[in-house]
């Protein structure tokens, strides 16, 4: 009986290292091809250029901030208490400005990525799939999930020109 068990065992296992063999894989870097794409470059410049008002304003609060730490370490010794707690109260004023700015930014920002991401998902999955189809492939991983691909099956850059079409 066990000698039975294990010749089934055995046979499965070479069934199994058979198929896995057959099982042709690809990698793609979806990042990568995302971000290297005409449309994620045309996305970063109108991104820049729609908030470029609102880094500019985060910057001058971070600059203001700057200045007003820079002087009261410089002249905080020779001010009298009233002059030092008036410039340290407007220098936690400027750093809680630039901190909610910069917030509100990097969340607006993060948000209009997210909204590309998903606009630009389906075109991703159809360039997959299209890959998938072109080569013959069983499988397309991430190249996060890869230790090593032989560079023949990484087709980060196929999938970049399709996304280019």
């Amino acid at each position: 009986m066990n000698r039975m068990l294990a010749v089934i065992g055995a046979l499965l296992l070479a069934i199994s290292f058979q198929a896995a063999a057959e099982t042709r894989v690809g990698v793609v870097d979806l990042r990568q091809a995302l971000f290297s794409s005409n449309d994620a470059q045309a996305f970063s410049e109108q991104l820049q250029k729609d908030f470029a008002d609102d880094e500019n304003k985060v910057r001058e609060a971070q600059e203001a901030a700057r200045q007003l730490k820079d002087r009261l370490e410089k002249d905080g010794a020779m001010m009298n208490e009233n002059e030092r707690t008036k410039l340290a109260t407007e220098f936690q004023g400027k750093v809680q400005e630039f901190n909610v700015l910069k917030q509100r930014l990097d969340a607006t920002v993060a948000q209009r990525k997210q909204q590309f991401l998903e606009g630009a998902r389906p075109e991703v999955d159809a360039a997959v799939k299209e890959l998938l189809d072109e080569h013959g492939l069983d499988l397309i991983l991430p190249s996060e999930a890869v230790v090593y691909v032989k560079p023949e099956m990484n087709l980060t850059s196929q999938l970049l020109d399709k996304l280019n079409k």
